[in-house]
């Protein structure tokens, strides 16, 4: 079913974009737009490339396998999926299954995209792309020796209170721990097909 159309456009209409600044990891550009009722004036609009990130599930489908960093930019600790940027010609799921190999060493038997979002879709273009891995299994040391401190296997039961006492910040792990927790929760729900 098609989504209904609002009586009135509520488009923004871009009418041109200059760029301020520019590398391989950001983008920074002003955009001449136009609001729906006339107003124009320019606008600030960041690119920066798309990256992919994956939750493994072991193999009871009761935890996670998160790793603990630190980002300097907030200056916090927290737990994160392994994932990164996606290199030019590179799909987002050979991205995901390289980024989990490289920073924990393990290797999934099965790879399934659950969701791309825009972290910040009013300023900055950035999508992220989510897979969800089960079967992993250790195939070496992870080689990036500088993105943890640890890698745990962490249970679900727990994400909600990681979540709530800010030990899980990043967006993109954010947005995949709770998509695996809906779907956790929608599976064990009464009337639901799975046992």
């Amino acid at each position: 079913m098609e989504p209904k159309q609002p009586e009135s456009d509520t488009r923004w209409i871009a009418h041109g974009e200059r760029t301020l600044y520019e590398s391989k990891w950001v983008r920074l550009g002003l955009v001449d737009v136009q609001l729906p009722d006339g107003q124009r004036f320019e606008h600030h609009k960041v690119w920066m490339p798309a990256a992919a990130m994956t939750v493994l599930l072991d193999d009871t489908n009761e935890r996670a396998l998160l790793l603990w960093r630190h980002r300097f930019v907030p200056n916090i600790w927290n737990w994160e999926l392994p994932g990164g940027l996606i290199d030019e010609g590179e799909s987002a799921s050979d991205t995901a299954a390289r980024e989990l190999e490289e920073e924990t060493g393990y290797r999934p038997d099965s790879l399934e995209q659950v969701v791309t979002f825009e972290p910040m879709i009013g300023t900055v273009t950035c999508p992220h792309h989510v897979f969800l891995a089960r079967g992993g299994r250790q195939v070496g040391a992870p080689t990036e020796t500088t993105e943890m401190q640890r890698m745990e296997w962490v249970p679900l039961a727990r994400v909600a209170d990681l979540i709530s006492s800010g030990e899980i910040r990043n967006s993109g792990t954010l947005v995949a721990l709770l998509h695996v927790l809906a779907i956790s929760g929608r599976d064990r729900a009464p009337g639901s097909e799975s046992s």
